[in-house]
């Protein structure tokens, strides 16, 4: 089964996978990829764009490969702002798209703390483009960070 997590940046999707995932599944998550790739201390977040850009080539070699074995395992895939070609990809895969979303006021209070003004801007693409997102399955609880 594929699970595609959507969401504003800071709003809990790593979280959500974490509460959700086993072992055994396949988790693609572009934050936990540039850190696997980039050296000790690198941050969580606002990476190099150079790291995100191999980061990029490395997630889409994951995602194309994790397709091929949706018959064996779950994969469960962050992707903030899908497009239609994407959504309709996971329609054609019978993916479960889940959106995690606390809030506009929590996630920005969240990307304010983090002082940063790149996933202020994702955020506030994300929510205008909310009305074409499926809604949550349940309320989203959110931890404070």
């Amino acid at each position: 089964m594929l699970f595609v997590v959507t969401g504003p940046p800071a709003a809990g999707k790593s979280s959500w996978i974490q509460a959700h995932a086993t072992a055994r599944d396949i988790v693609i998550d572009l934050d936990r990829i540039t850190v696997a790739l980039t050296g000790p201390g690198a941050p969580h977040w606002n990476h190099d764009p150079v790291h995100v850009r191999v980061a990029q080539k490395a997630r889409y070699a994951a995602i194309h490969e994790a397709y091929k074995h949706l018959d064996k395992l779950d994969v469960y895939l962050i992707h903030t702002l899908p497009d239609s070609k994407a959504l309709a990809q996971y329609k054609r895969l019978d993916a479960e798209i889940i959106a995690v979303d606390p809030g506009r006021d929590v996630v920005m209070q969240r990307i304010e703390a983090m002082r940063s003004s790149e996933m202020r801007a994702v955020a506030t693409k994300w929510y205008r483009q909310r009305a074409r997102l499926p809604q949550p399955a349940m309320p989203q609880a959110s931890r404070d960070w």
